[in-house]
């Protein structure tokens, strides 16, 4: 008799999880790091994972330690030695724990608060040391977007040298710990739960490591003439769209790197810059999708888009691994924005239209005629136009992470569900879900009369889908009010 799998018998965790092999590297030493590892360690091969202080090639995540307030130079930061300290082909996927006292906390939350609460906000408010001397416009951008907490995230991600940091509170045990990622998650752990805590801890972290990007995007079939480009309506309304929900404060800033920390090169380590939401809609007359182009390539502010900055999506590679595009005749055809696999792949197990001659021309379709996503929550909808689709339970307790073939599958099977887009006298034209840490996909029908993305600002415009700035970091759900509309509540 085969002994079950401790990982997937833990309730409410991911269908897909599998062991892996965890390097534990004590850099900094401090009683309570040390009794954290320890139990993280205990965690692991209680939850039938392999744990090791070396990392090596059958390594899948490092783990490694800082103490707040010690100053790490890049030349000994893990994240940029890894491979030429431990003999490795690649970067591992690294974690970083940090502790700060509760003083600490309080101390430079208490700080932050007050630099954000000036109008207009000081430079000198947002020094830190070992950061940028323009880090604080990085800073002060991230704390009026998401509050104290995300400036604080980014301020230990430049110090520590880390985007995946486990930030530990508290004096000789923990009180609370939060989990930080690059798009500003900060969902927490609690040490009340005993060794749960632990486990906890690590299924998020085993969670992270068992994703896999799916940027590794195909070029396909003959290139977009120039005069198939110019007869096209889409790129347009993409710029028209831009603008418009540009105006309406959506779209949040791009974070340059060079802002927070200087290095003396970008690795492949880390990206040079990260641009912060997407959009797409579908074009009838190329057939194919039209989206933002990625940010991590070069800077796009998608306020003010160009053609360059547009991508023609046409499939899904068959391993799953990337979008299909093809180039445009002229163009530079950067590649998309990460999250087109799952922009692309709600389409399949959902219904197609046949557009009419209302549209000017007569094909099908998929019945999702536009896709927008950025980091950025809804506090309220009116169910009479709008509806909610929840993700599977486990993507609401251990968070994914954006450009992965579990977000994209997560997506996918949530929109799949919706009812309004499986049924064509569904009167709800917009449809949303919430990716908790990470921020909103909405999507709309095809409604004449209407441009691309018209239907979701003028929306937003009428209080029928309120944006917030906050997102959710965990479980969530929607209770009617008495005014009718659905409004967050958290869990």
């Amino acid at each position: 008799m085969v002994a079950a799998n401790p990982i997937l018998a833990t309730p409410g965790t991911h269908a897909w999880l599998r062991p892996v092999r965890a390097a534990l590297v004590l850099s900094h030493e401090h009683p309570m790091l040390r009794r954290l590892m320890e139990g993280i360690s205990r965690s692991f091969t209680r939850l039938g994972h392999a744990v090791t202080d070396v990392p090596d090639a059958a390594t899948d995540l490092v783990l490694t330690t800082y103490r707040y307030g010690q100053s790490l130079g890049w030349r000994k930061a893990l994240l940029f030695t890894m491979r030429r300290r431990f003999g490795l082909e690649r970067t591992l996927p690294l974690f970083t724990l940090i502790h700060m006292t509760r003083g600490e906390f309080q101390d430079v939350m208490g700080r932050l608060e007050q630099a954000l609460s000036r109008d207009p906000v000081r430079p000198e408010d947002f020094r830190f040391a070992d950061l940028a001397p323009e880090s604080w416009r990085v800073l002060a951008e991230q704390g009026q977007r998401g509050g104290p907490i995300l400036a604080l995230e980014r301020v230990l991600q430049g110090q520590s040298k880390c985007i995946r940091l486990l930030l530990a509170i508290g004096e000789q045990e923990p009180e609370i710990l939060y989990h930080f990622d690059l798009v500003g998650a900060h969902p927490t752990s609690d040490p009340a739960r005993g060794e749960a805590f632990y486990d906890d801890i690590v299924l998020r972290m085993v969670t992270s490591a068992c994703t896999t990007e799916v940027t590794d995007h195909q070029v396909v079939g003959p290139p977009v003439t120039a005069a198939e480009w110019a007869g096209a309506t889409v790129p347009e309304a993409m710029r028209r769209a831009g603008a418009e929900i540009g105006r309406r404060g959506f779209f949040t800033n791009m974070i340059q790197v060079s802002d927070l920390i200087h290095l003396p090169s970008i690795s492949d380590a880390v990206s040079s810059q990260y641009s912060e939401g997407c959009f797409s809609s579908w074009d009838p007359r190329l057939n194919a999708l039209i989206a933002t182009v990625t940010g991590s390539a070069r800077p796009v502010d998608k306020g003010r888009l160009t053609d360059d900055d547009l991508a023609v999506i046409v499939g899904v590679t068959p391993a799953g691994q990337g979008a299909q595009v093809r180039h445009v005749e002229g163009h530079p055809n950067t590649p998309p924005s990460t999250e087109a696999v799952e922009m692309m792949e709600m389409d399949q197990p959902l219904p197609r239209i046949a557009l009419g001659q209302e549209w000017g021309i007569q094909v099908e379709a998929p019945v999702i005629r536009s896709r927008l996503h950025g980091h950025r929550g809804v506090s309220a909808y009116d169910p009479s136009c709008v509806e909610f689709a929840p993700l599977d339970e486990p993507y609401y307790r251990y968070l994914v992470s954006c450009g992965t073939g579990a977000q994209a599958q997560g997506i996918r099977a949530a929109f799949a569900r919706a009812a309004a887009l499986n049924g064509p006298g569904d009167p709800r034209q917009v449809v949303f879900t919430v990716l908790p840490g990470h921020g909103v996909m909405i999507v709309e029908k095809w409604v004449p009369g209407k441009e691309p993305f018209q239907l979701i600002w003028e929306y937003m415009d009428a209080g029928k889908l309120v944006i917030d700035r906050l997102i959710p970091q965990g479980p969530m759900a929607y209770e009617a009010g008495d005014d009718g509309m659905m409004r967050l509540v958290s869990r």
